[in-house]
């Protein structure tokens, strides 16, 4: 298991890669953050277990990891491919991050509005929310991995 800081420089320094080659664009926070439930969702569905110990709580706008977000809040639209980032993303085991490289290739695709739409239709973010009247709940992850592992693993 990784600190979920890790996880997230992950995806910083892979959006980087793919921004050098021409096709890529900046990565939001609220992107990152989606990508980050993504990602773990998919790594429980798989039964690789999880990816970081950090709950992911429900917030307005879909699920948070809140460390990393107080982490990149200060400018949520240049999240910085530094050297840290690049180290951390070395740390990361092949198997995770093959996970991580096809939720990227899949969720990536997407805005950060409309990964947040995604996630306000899904069963783990409308049970922790009481479909959404009820913020800040932790999203349970054995109902992530139940729903990730019906709705696009299985899929």
């Amino acid at each position: 298991m990784y600190d979920a800081l890790k996880v997230a420089q992950w995806f910083i320094v892979r959006n980087e890669f793919e921004k050098a080659s021409g096709d890529g664009e900046d990565l939001s926070l609220l992107k990152l953050l989606k990508l980050l439930y993504y990602a773990e969702g998919c790594s429980l569905a798989l039964d690789n277990g999880s990816l970081f110990e950090d709950n992911i709580i429900a917030w307005e706008h879909g699920p948070v990891v809140p460390s990393v977000y107080h982490h990149y809040n200060a400018d949520p639209f240049h999240l910085p491919c530094d050297e840290e980032a690049e180290d951390a993303a070395r740390e990361i085991a092949p198997k995770d991050a093959q996970i991580l490289e096809m939720v990227y290739n899949v969720f990536g695709q997407y805005s950060a509005w409309g990964l947040r739409n995604m996630t306000h239709q899904e069963k783990p973010w409308k049970d922790a929310t009481h479909n959404g009247e009820v913020l800040n709940g932790i999203i349970d992850r054995q109902t992530m991995k139940e729903y990730f592992k019906k709705n696009y693993i299985e899929q």
